[in-house]
Parts: C-alpha cells; structure tokens; sequence
C-alpha cells in the first residue's frame, strides 16, 4: 500500500473518530423521569371541603344567669361530668330568699284566716236555717230571718274573700320562686363542662342582645359528635342526605372514617365576598372507630358521588391538558398519547379508551425538558424505599 493511501486512511480513520466523539458528547441527553404502571381498579368520583371543617357536639349550651349577681356557688368546676337538673352555679340571692319566706309566711296567715272565715261562715248559715225554722212556726219575725241570712252571705263572703288571699299569696310565693330560679344553673343535660368563666365572689353578667360577653358555663354534651364542614356552592347541588363520605382529621393522620351526610344546610354561607360556601354535616357510621374525639377537632369530609370498580386507571398527576398522557415507549423516547377519561378524583382518573394495563406513563411532568419524544430513562428509587 503506497505511502499516500496509508496517510489518507488514517486521516479518515481520525476523522470517524472525532465525529464518533462529537456526536457521542453532543447527543441529547436522556431525561430521568418517573413513571407509574397502569393497573386495574376502583376509581371513585369525590368532592371535599373547602375549608378545614370541625368536630361538633350533637348538643352544646353555652349557659349563664338569666340576671347579673355575685357567684356565691360554683357546684362544678372544669372537666366535670354531670347529669341532668344537677346545679352549676348560684348566684347570691339572699333578699329574694327572704321575700320567699316572708310569703310563705303569709300563706300560712292567709289559710289560718280562711279557717277562721269560713267556720264563722258556716255558723252564720246554720244560725240562718234556724231563724227560716222558727218564723216557719211564728216564733220570730221576717225581719229577724233576713237579718241572720245577711248575715250569713255576709261571712261567706268574708270566707271566700280569705280564700283569694291565699291564692294571692301563693303567687307571691311562686313568683319570688321564679325570681330565684334567675340566679341559679341547672344543667340542661347530661355532659361536660368545657369551660367556665368567673370564680366565686366575682360578679356574673348575663349577655345583653347585640352584646358578646362570655356564657358563664359551656356545657357540651360529647357523646354525640358529628362534623360539620364548608363546601363550594357549585358542588353543592351534587350532595343530598345519606350519601357516603370518608371523614378524616389532622389528629389522626393516614386514617379515614366512612361516615354518611347527615344533613345539608339550606342556605348559602358568604364568610368572604367571593367565598360562598354551603354547610354540611356527616356522623361516623361507628362513633367508636376513631377513640376519643375532641369537640373543636378539625376535620374534612370528602363525599363520594360514585363508584367504579375494576377498570383501567390513570394517576391524576400524569394528565396533560386535553386529555394527554407521556408513555415510556419500547424504544427510549416519550410518546404522547390522547386518551379517554372517565370518573376521576385527586388520585387516579378512570382511563376508556387509549391505554391498558401494563403500559407505564410518566408522573414527574414538572420535570425540566420531559415532552413528547424526549430519550429517557427511568429513575430507580434506592433499595428499601
């Protein structure tokens, strides 16, 4: 082989080489991305509040006197469990204890006055009989007759008169009673004293109309509870009494609790201007499954609309606009593919038509350069993750 031949193969040979090197160094770079299997299963179509709902009691009061006064007696304090028609708080109320007595009092005057009345009342009557009895027989005159009978109309009266002084009376005593009854707390049911305001000898002042003060004694009734929570008004034509609903609650984390609407509000919230919401409320199918539960809890309910089970599925976060989706295709490259879709929810979107199980598509769309016939490679999570 000439000299000449040789130098122009090894000059080709050296320029493969640095086109083999430009085009290895130059060539585009596969994208790591995720990917998620597609798989059959149960797909559910969901609403859930817009702002953190909260954990009611079915019954709750916030109590305080009917009338201002010093606390003489505080029966319960804080935490304290109590029963029905059991007292919480007094008010010093010893002048009306003594207007009390004072009618009771006259009560007993008023009936002794009416025993007094009514014995001479009857003496009068029968003296009366025995004046009608005697002029009968001509012993005495009519006008002696009708004198004894005044007489006894007269007493009678009198009786029937003492007889109203009692009933006077008695509603003195009833309404001395009465004005008792607004200085003491009797708890309206079974439950648990949440919280009290006012120590004894401090003074206890009812809340006026329009006037926000304080109640004297929360009581709330905690073995019923139930979650109440906002939803969109858009959604809320959708929701409707004894549909199902998971509940959840920051307290318990990674835990859900079935449950059912228990009831829709008929009215539309608007807390803010451009937030109008509608309340709903949802009790625990088992109150016991989530343990002990405190009011205030906040909580979210998320209603199930409807339910498909055992069909193809998408993770929600691998939907482009339009209905796309990203497939890791057999030869390297991202292929963009239009699909179906049906029910969906935050996690996974019910695929008709377009993909099948098996197939892998890309979840990690926020990643830079990740697009339609971009080289790939799938990244591989470390062992034990």
């Amino acid at each position: 082989m000439s000299p000449l031949i040789r130098r122009v193969l090894i000059a080709l040979a050296v320029i493969a080489v640095i086109a083999a090197a430009f085009w290895w160094f130059s060539r585009p770079k596969p994208i790591v991305v995720v990917v998620s299997e597609i798989e059959r299963g149960k797909v559910e179509s969901s609403i859930a509040n817009t702002r953190a709902g909260t954990v009611e009691a079915c019954q709750r009061t916030k109590l305080s006197p009917i009338m201002g006064g010093r606390i003489e007696v505080l029966a319960v304090k804080e935490g304290d469990r109590v029963k029905k028609g059991q007292l919480l708080m007094k008010l010093w109320n010893d002048d009306q204890q003594a207007q009390s007595t004072l009618a009771m009092a006259q009560v007993t005057t008023a009936r002794q006055r009416v025993n007094e009345a009514c014995a001479q009342a009857r003496n009068a009557e029968r003296e009366a009989e025995r004046q009608t009895s005697l002029r009968e027989r001509g012993f005495v005159s009519s006008s002696r007759e009708d004198s004894a009978r005044t007489e006894a109309q007269a007493k009678r009266a009198g009786c029937e008169g003492a007889r109203a002084d009692v009933a006077q009376f008695q509603a003195k005593v009833n309404a001395t009673r009465v004005e008792q009854g607004r200085t003491v707390l009797y708890a309206p049911f079974d439950g648990t004293i949440a919280k009290i305001v006012g120590e004894v000898g401090e003074y206890s002042t009812p809340s006026p109309p329009g006037v926000p003060t304080p109640p004297a004694i929360d009581l709330i009734d905690d073995s019923c509870l139930y979650v109440k929570a906002p939803m969109d008004e858009v959604d809320a034509p959708k929701i409707h009494t004894g549909q199902p609903v998971r509940i959840s609650l920051d307290a318990l984390p990674r835990q859900s609790f079935p449950g059912k609407v228990k009831r829709v509000a008929p009215y539309v919230s608007a807390v803010e201007k451009q937030a109008r919401t509608v309340d709903i409320e949802a009790t625990f199918d088992n109150p016991e499954a989530p343990g002990k539960l405190l009011v205030g809890y906040s909580a979210d309910i998320e209603v199930i609309l409807d339910v498909r089970d055992d069909v193809v599925r998408v993770p929600t976060s691998a939907l482009l606009e339009g209905g796309r989706v990203l497939v890791a295709g057999a030869e390297g490259k991202l292929e963009e593919r239009k699909i179906k879709t049906g029910l969906a929810n935050w996690e996974y979107t019910e695929v008709t038509e377009g993909l099948k199980a098996g197939e892998k598509v890309v979840t990690s769309l926020e990643r830079v350069g990740v697009k339609a016939d971009a080289p790939y490679v799938i990244e591989t999570k470390p062992a034990g993750k």
